[in-house]
């Protein structure tokens, strides 16, 4: 959820023609992240949640590149990108170990 708010921040500073664009579509791949989260671990079976964990992490690769989109594009600064890519790190790395250990437990 705390990237969520970083990520809603920080697309306020985008370009307002971008409004259709990259700022709609850096909002819904950080707010697909905590869903299919939550979504996966109300579905009752490890395979389930497994399944909306992948999905989370997909939701995250494509918000890391659209933060590197943003950077290249000079949306904002590499300043401005630290908080959000540093909780996108960290996110990935949680995920991925979640999904190795519903693995190994399958």
């Amino acid at each position: 959820m705390n990237l969520v708010t970083e990520i809603y921040k920080l697309s306020k500073t985008f370009p307002k023609s971008e409004i259709f664009g990259l700022t709609s579509q850096i909002k819904r791949s950080a707010v697909s992240i905590p869903s299919n989260i939550a979504e996966g671990s109300r579905r009752g079976s490890k395979k389930n949640f497994r399944h909306f964990l992948l999905n989370a992490y997909g939701s995250g690769a494509e918000l890391e590149t659209q933060l590197d989109i943003a950077e290249e594009r000079q949306f904002a600064s590499s300043n401005e990108l630290d908080r959000p890519m540093d909780l996108s790190d960290e996110i990935m790395r949680m995920l991925n170990r979640m999904t190795k250990k519903l693995n190994s437990e399958a």
